[in-house]
């Protein structure tokens, strides 16, 4: 069928009247569903105003033969058809168009984006905080139900998951506070401040999400979890929710899990040949324990996954055991942790060594139990990859060992460790060259100086690609620790971190170096030396 601006209705439709509206339906019932995005004529834009657009989920696009050729989210509303056909005044014809188009065309036609309809939706109304709390504890289940309901406050909802993936967001924060509703993005790792909505709405935004998440909006005073799936520009998006209670409400945190967003290989993680090469290595062997360690957001999970894409073939039976499972791997058993139902690391891995695997991912490694059966997974044939919070790769030796580990066996079965931090990249569209400022030489050693002879470095100008920023997605420090035999000699001594450092060859490069190389103008100036001294900070590792 042709999109509407192409000649609108296929050859298969009819037009039905009634109640002053008019209908165009397939042959099959239907009603006709615009593939992309129509073109929009003036006229027909202005005969509805942008808060009866909003309330109605509709964008009228064409007048052709004395008929309002109208794009909407439910077509089959005929109330609403009714009311557009008489505020214009005219027969409506009705297609369907998908949400994230939709969204996409209000904004376009109507100017409207979240903080647009937040405004809308605040006028005339007082935020006095005695209201507010009264209102909060006061509200019934009932009542939080309808409001959630409101075709306005729908909008508004998605409009705000809508940019946050269109912003490349990594998190939503619905924050509650005394006298105001903060919602923040956060964006290359960093929490970017977005227009508020007005802190009368807070009830009702929450119990929407609640609702799309599956959640029980009666319980205001528990955490939970809950999970959203929606599509986004043809692309399934996952995103986890969670609520906890607060002095002030309950916040919300919705992460995005967009697959299509993230480059599951390693060049684009920013990983430097040398260091891919040892990967490579790693990833063919037949047995054997792989870690990479790191703070939460620092990237280990996206590591992990684009080792497995890369070991991935039909001959290669491999099974992961997540908290929870973040993206789906074509080809990969996935098994999500689920505690309540028995379900934990450790019993879930005892269940996989039945399973006949070649290859091995645990999420995480997090007490002994775990520890000793990822060891005993490794010794007995099997290619174990996991990941540790630790600060720096020869701290997770250290950190096994404390939770009981025999040192003799983790010698034996552990092949690396990978320690990485993510720093924003510098966005490719403004990038400049400057000169390291006064205050980043004093924060630089010697050694790390000479990275920077000529005293050019680079960083962002902001541009509309950026939002002004400066920066534009994320580049990976990484610290590659191979264990050599003279390691595994000083690991079964339970020789400390510093001591195992020493065995290191001397091309080793920690984190902050790797940063600072990609920072310079022989790494191509892929980031700033302020990135690199922000991520890697808690390292131990400093230029004084």
């Amino acid at each position: 069928m042709k999109a509407a601006d192409e000649g609108g209705a296929s050859s298969a439709a009819r037009e039905s009247v009634g109640n002053g509206s008019a209908t165009a339906r397939t042959a099959d019932g239907r009603y006709p569903r615009l593939e992309r995005r129509p073109i929009t004529e003036e006229a027909a834009v202005k005969t509805l105003k942008a808060e009866q657009a909003m309330r109605l989920r509709a964008v009228p696009f064409r007048i052709e033969n004395g008929r309002l050729h109208v794009a909407m989210l439910d077509p089959s509303d005929f109330a609403s058809a009714d009311e557009i056909s008489v505020v214009a005044g005219m027969p409506v014809i009705r297609y369907y168009l998908a949400p994230e188009i939709f969204q996409e065309l209000m904004r376009d036609s109507y100017g409207t984006t979240a903080a647009d309809l937040a405004a809308r939706l605040g006028e005339g109304v007082s935020d006095s905080a005695d209201d507010l709390v009264a209102n909060l504890e006061a509200i019934d289940a009932d009542e939080l139900h309808r409001m959630a309901e409101q075709p306005t406050l729908i909008n508004l909802v998605n409009l705000i998951i809508l940019e946050a993936i269109r912003s490349r967001a990594s998190d939503i924060h619905i924050e509650p506070f005394e006298r105001k509703l903060g919602v923040k993005y956060r964006i290359d790792g960093v929490l970017v401040e977005q227009t508020p909505p007005p802190k009368h709405l807070q009830p009702a935004i929450t119990s929407r999400v609640k609702i799309m998440a599956g959640m029980n909006i009666a319980e205001r005073y528990v955490p939970q979890d809950g999970h959203i799936t929606l599509r986004f520009e043809g692309r399934k998006v996952d995103i986890r929710v969670s609520t906890v209670p607060t002095i002030y409400g309950e916040s919300v945190v919705m992460r995005i899990l967009d697959k299509e967003s993230i480059r599951l290989d390693l060049v684009s993680l920013g990983m430097r040949e040398k260091d891919r090469r040892v990967m490579d290595r790693l990833i063919g062997l037949p047995h054997g324990m792989v870690l990479v360690t790191g703070p939460t957001g620092s990237g280990k999970t996206t590591t992990l996954y684009a080792a497995l894409m890369k070991l991935y073939s039909p001959e290669k039976k491999i099974i992961t055991i997540e908290d929870p499972v973040e993206y789906e791997l074509s080809g990969v058993n996935q098994i999500p942790v689920n505690p309540k139902r028995g379900l934990t690391f450790a019993t879930g891995l005892r269940s996989i060594l039945r399973q006949d695997p070649d290859v091995i991912m645990v999420g995480e490694i997090r007490d002994r139990e775990t520890a000793d059966i990822a060891i005993r997974s490794a010794l007995t044939g099997h290619l174990l990859f996991s990941t540790l919070h630790t600060n720096d790769a020869a701290s997770a030796v250290g950190r096994l060992i404390d939770m009981g580990v025999e040192p003799f066996l983790l010698a034996s079965v552990l092949e690396a460790v990978l320690a990485q931090r993510l720093g924003r990249r510098i966005c490719e569209h403004c990038r400049t060259e400057g000169k390291l400022s006064d205050a980043v030489r004093h924060r630089l050693a010697a050694g790390e100086l000479e990275l920077f002879e000529d005293g050019v470095c680079f960083r962002g100008s902001g541009c509309e690609k950026c939002d002004g920023s400066g920066y534009r997605g994320r580049i990976g420090y990484f610290e590659m620790l191979e264990i050599t035999d003279a390691m595994r000699g000083a690991i079964s001594e339970r020789v400390s971190a510093q001591q195992l450092l020493r065995l290191v060859p001397k091309d080793h490069l920690t984190m902050r170096r790797d940063g600072l190389i990609k920072a310079s103008r022989a790494g191509g100036g892929m980031t700033t030396v302020e990135e690199v001294m922000r991520a890697t900070q808690d390292t131990g590792e400093s230029g004084v």
